[in-house]
């Protein structure tokens, strides 16, 4: 058997795929989460072979899921979302994803990315793969892009510097930057572009 943890802020998504994977006669559903953070604890209590994580949580995202288990347990992550943006596929696969796959495809199709997974194989979807290749780059440095994540949710300049380790002047510095880089005039607009492009 194939043990899965799913985790899924929308309970109706969540319970009804839980419900068809459970269908299929080599996949159990192990535990079923509602937030990133829940999904952590979960999986390093279960130990799944198989995480399949929404990319849009509260708290932590499926990708910073993926990253914090990939260091702890030998659980394989598979990454869902609404928007596949090609950036976040970008990041997902940096950080160790096995899988991406859009929320449009079946319970088979999920199903069977998940036997591959398991098997040690990986699946990127085709279509936001190609995305991917055409995407424009971020201009911005990994430095930058590690601010305006670490800033995302309105983390004052003196949050940022700590969370980072750097200087609050530093950090200044580096918004300057991004805010010249990206033609906009506060962090939150640089935030908000840098997360529709999939940068961040």
């Amino acid at each position: 058997m194939i043990r899965v943890l799913l985790a899924d802020d929308e309970g109706m998504i969540r319970s009804a795929l839980a419900a068809l994977l459970r269908l299929e006669d080599d996949i159990d559903v192990v535990a079923e989460c509602a937030d990133g953070e829940q999904a952590v604890a979960e999986a390093l209590r279960v130990l799944p072979d198989v995480c399949l994580l929404d990319l849009e949580m509260p708290g932590l995202d499926g990708v910073e899921v993926a990253e914090r288990l990939q260091r702890r347990i030998a659980t394989r992550c598979v990454v869902v979302t609404r928007h596949a943006r090609p950036g976040v596929l970008r990041r997902a696969l940096a950080s160790g994803v096995s899988g991406f796959l859009p929320k449009s495809r079946g319970a088979d199709e999920v199903a069977a990315v998940i036997r591959k997974v398991a098997a040690g194989g990986r699946y990127v979807d085709p279509e936001v793969a190609a995305d991917a290749l055409s995407d424009e780059r971020s201009p911005l440095t990994d430095r930058e892009l590690d601010v305006l994540r670490a800033g995302r949710r309105g983390e004052t300049t003196g949050q940022i510097a700590r969370t980072l380790s750097l200087a609050p002047g530093t950090v200044r510095n580096h918004v300057s930057a991004i805010l010249g880089k990206l033609s906009v005039a506060t962090r939150q607009q640089a935030v908000l572009l840098a997360e529709e492009r999939g940068w961040i």
